[in-house]
């Protein structure tokens, strides 16, 4: 799995409207200026996450752009496969078992692939964008990864 910069900036932007989110709609103008992002790039990728019904556009002279549900129903893996597709480091999870059930002499090299992307996918589906920000609901606050390294790391 490899994030895009275009990933990068949606995930940016979505802990933006995360944060302001009981404020209704943000203009763009202002999502970029707070995550220091590029304006017109933004625009691309707040149309492509309202497409996908992760936020809303309101228009008008208070209009902008809000998130469709609560920051704690939006996982980050939501965003991420939508915006840089699938979350395995091969193809897809359904391609690695294929290659899995094939591919005898490999087959240990692709089950090593499926356990990095069944791992990468639990974090992620399991991390919300309120986790991230800090606002999570009843959650832990922080991925199992980052409270893991911290344990290990005695901090």
């Amino acid at each position: 799995m490899k994030i895009s910069q275009k990933g990068l900036y949606a995930l940016q932007a979505m802990m933006t409207l995360a944060r302001r989110h009981d404020q209704g709609a943000i203009k763009i103008r202002e999502i970029a200026a707070e995550s220091d992002l590029p304006e017109k790039f933004l625009e691309l990728i707040l149309l492509e996450l309202k497409n996908a019904r992760i936020v809303d556009s309101v228009r008008g002279a208070r209009g902008g752009y809000q998130l469709r549900r609560d920051p704690a129903e939006i996982p980050l893996s939501d965003i991420i496969r939508l915006v840089d597709g699938p979350l395995a480091p091969l193809g897809d999870a359904e391609q690695l078992r294929s290659l899995i059930a094939k591919d005898a002499e490999h087959r240990a090299l692709y089950e090593v692939f499926l356990e990095v992307r069944d791992a990468a996918a639990k974090i992620l589906e399991n991390t919300t964008i309120a986790d991230i920000v800090g606002g999570g609901k009843g959650k832990k606050g922080k991925s199992g990864a980052v409270a893991a390294k911290k344990r290990s790391s005695g901090g």
